[in-house]
């Protein structure tokens, strides 16, 4: 699913990589994206749904998502008085297929220009292994979808019912109230905590850290650190539980990250600490992620569609973050030789320092850069190619 902008072209060279690699398949491609929802007012059309559900497996590439007003504006004027609503199809996706396990590793690669350095004892300069990867609880929380503004009579009654709402906001009118849920439930809960020291289990990690906020937002992030201290007690003593606040996180997070393992956390506080621990080890050319259900699983970069690069002649894009994506998909299919392999050969290159892209040269991102020495987005799979 190649999606908007860049998507197209990262999900191309990593094909590349991934034939190169051994990997043996044969490529569906499904529509989903901007184009489809200009045209057909359905961003996710259910012909593509159909595909997953017979496949399992979905490689995506980046996707457009723009404002309520924006997207309505772009919408076919045939289609502006059928009352479609745009909503963003990977969260779509989630939601129908239940993806609700959400796995972000960010390791640093050796050598890369990009990685989190620390002033240290007597001024000198520290570059700390960083090799955490985030558990992002995917479907419910303030990601739910369930909201609104003016809310009808029944909600707005519920709410009244709360004497925290009845002290702060029975005074403001109705009309000018706009509500997001943030829910938590027992079933997703426990399935992402148990991913989550699972996987520090497999893999020798020695902790498992809760990201949220109990100390204010009681109920949801209660639920989860009360959750989590059950299960380590009853089924994983060997490791250890730790709770951080994700502002308190946020601060830590280029203090000590070399002392982080497993982190878990809720649809937001996930998103925001995954997005902070990728800056660490080269920001989102370096960030890739797994969506994983029951029966289907969907890999992407966490990088958006970046139309602006979309156009340029020679695309210049890092597409190190789609090929660790791919390499995620590999992992679930249980080809971990071929994927070990992709990994040594991006790490190579990247320790070798002689092809980088303009991201990795702390150039900005224009066109021209491709003459003052950055590889183009093509030149850097050629090198991992070359590599393997």
């Amino acid at each position: 699913m190649p999606g908007d902008g860049i998507g197209k072209t990262v999900l191309d060279e990593t094909i590349r990589v991934l034939n190169k690699a051994g990997f043996n398949a044969t490529y569906v491609e499904g529509d989903i994206g901007w184009e489809f929802w200009r045209k057909e007012g359905n961003p996710l059309p259910d012909r593509t749904i159909k595909l997953l559900k017979e496949h399992k497996v979905g490689l995506f590439g980046a996707i457009t998502s723009k404002p309520k007003d924006e997207a309505m504006e772009e919408l076919d004027p045939s289609l502006r008085d059928k009352n479609f609503v745009y909503s963003s199809p990977i969260v779509g996706l989630r939601q129908h297929f239940n993806l609700d396990i959400c796995i972000r590793p960010c390791k640093t690669y050796k050598g890369n220009p990009l990685n989190f350095i620390r002033r240290g004892k007597d001024g000198a300069i520290e570059e700390p292994l960083v090799d955490v990867v985030i558990f992002r609880q995917n479907t419910e929380g303030l990601y739910g979808g369930v909201e609104w503004s003016n809310p009808p009579d029944m909600v707005y009654q519920a709410l009244m019912s709360h004497p925290k709402f009845i002290q702060n906001f029975s005074m403001v009118p109705k009309e000018e109230i706009s509500v997001s849920t943030r829910i938590f439930t027992k079933k997703a809960t426990e399935r992402i905590l148990r991913a989550a020291f699972n996987h520090a289990q497999k893999y020798g990690y020695g902790s498992v850290t809760v990201c949220e906020k109990p100390n204010v937002i009681r109920e949801t992030s209660g639920m989860m650190y009360k959750m989590a201290r059950e299960m380590q007690n009853n089924d994983f003593r060997d490791i250890e539980l730790w709770n951080t606040n994700i502002d308190a996180q946020m601060m830590w997070l280029t203090k000590n990250p070399e002392n982080y393992g497993v982190i878990v956390a809720g649809n937001m506080f996930g998103d925001i600490v995954s997005d902070g621990f990728a800056g660490l080890i080269g920001g989102l050319g370096f960030a890739c992620s797994a969506n994983i259900g029951e029966e289907v699983a969907v890999f992407e970069p966490t990088h958006g569609s970046a139309p602006k690069y979309a156009g340029y002649r020679t695309s210049i894009v890092n597409p190190i973050a789609m090929m660790e994506s791919a390499c995620l998909m590999l992992d679930h299919l249980g080809e971990v030789e071929i994927s070990g392999n992709i990994r040594n050969a991006i790490a190579r290159v990247i320790e070798e320092g002689k092809v980088m892209t303009y991201d990795m040269m702390k150039m900005p991102g224009k066109p021209g850069v491709i003459e003052l020495g950055a590889a183009s987005t093509r030149q850097m799979a050629d090198a991992v190619i070359a590599a393997l």
